[in-house]
């Protein structure tokens, strides 16, 4: 049996986006900026949804697991990366490095779960308005959500598990800001064809079936609204998908570039990763916000009830 060069190791090493030091502050600034904008954002999502008894329907129950998706999405990469960019260490613990991708892995699943039961809830709202409350009932609402945390659950576990196999060379160094699992795999010294099958069903579990669903309930959607008379209904119809669909668009076409694309090279795979990454979860609560009167009063009434509560509280310390 032919030995190969492979040594006892304890941590990787993520290159980043770039490796020149006068780039490092930029991207620190910029990266910390966009991931206070996303947590920020997200929370007011979930606290005008939970705070206001009009939007405890389902469209805005799946919204607010979204955003606390989101939330946990960007904060399995980002914090890392800030930690890593201002001690100037690039270092990552083995262990650090497959709980991070379980983590990456799992939330990714969900966003991709939750996205296509919103194109379901939208497809009963515009195609069965009459039964809309009696089919999504919120016995079905939480089984759904409930479905989609097992699915993500098993699907990284089980990425992980056949990771945790492989054998890696003393080059550990991976061209990319978090430990994503196809550039771990390709550092692997040993046998990497069950993790490429893996890999494979993985894509087609989590990447092809939610995008599958998503275009039969639009397909669905796209024919009920054909058959409404008046443009002004069409339109009121369409509206109602308009900001489902750009984050899907976004979200879908970076993330099924970078698994895709095999002609994608390492630097872009880590732009692109970007988007799908920090990006879309950021521009999530805008895009569902800006567009949505709903969540704009319950974000107006949110910001009302702080600006009375908050002076009231501070009197109240300062006479104690």
């Amino acid at each position: 049996m032919e030995l190969r060069n492979v040594t006892v190791f304890s941590e990787f090493l993520l290159l980043g986006l770039s490796e020149e030091p006068a780039l490092q502050p930029l991207i620190f600034g910029l990266f910390l900026s966009m991931y206070l904008t996303t947590v920020l954002g997200n929370l007011l999502i979930i606290l005008a949804v939970s705070s206001d008894s009009h939007l405890h329907t389902p469209m805005y129950f799946f919204l607010s697991n979204l955003s606390l998706v989101d939330i946990c999405f960007t904060s399995t990469t980002i914090p890392k990366m800030l930690w890593n960019i201002q001690k100037q260490n690039r270092a990552i613990t083995y262990g650090g490095c497959i709980t991070q991708m379980y983590f990456f892995l799992l939330f990714a699943g969900l966003d991709n779960f939750l996205l296509t039961v919103m194109a379901y809830d939208r497809f009963v709202a515009i195609c069965h308005p009459l039964h809309y409350m009696v089919i999504m009932n919120p016995r079905l609402c939480g089984l759904l959500v409930l479905g989609s945390w097992i699915m993500s659950v098993l699907h990284s576990l089980l990425q992980c598990l056949v990771v945790l196999r492989l054998t890696f060379c003393p080059d550990l160094e991976i061209p990319h800001f978090f430990c994503e699992i196809k550039q771990m795999v390709q550092l692997a010294c040993s046998d990497t064809f069950l993790n490429t099958m893996v890999m494979y069903f993985g894509i087609v579990l989590l990447g092809g079936g939610p995008l599958v669903g998503i275009l039969y309930s639009y397909s669905k959607i796209v024919s009920s609204i054909c058959r409404i008379p008046s443009a002004q209904g069409k339109y009121k119809a369409f509206s109602t998908c308009v900001s489902h669909l750009s984050v899907v668009s976004l979200f879908y076409g970076t993330s099924l570039e970078v698994y895709l694309s095999s002609a994608v090279t390492q630097s872009s795979s880590a732009t692109a990763s970007v988007m799908y990454t920090v990006l879309t979860p950021m521009l999530n609560p805008f895009i569902y916000s800006l567009r949505n009167k709903d969540i704009k009063r319950a974000l107006k009434r949110l910001v009302v009830i702080v600006a009375i509560k908050v002076p009231i509280v501070l009197g109240l310390r300062k006479c104690t």
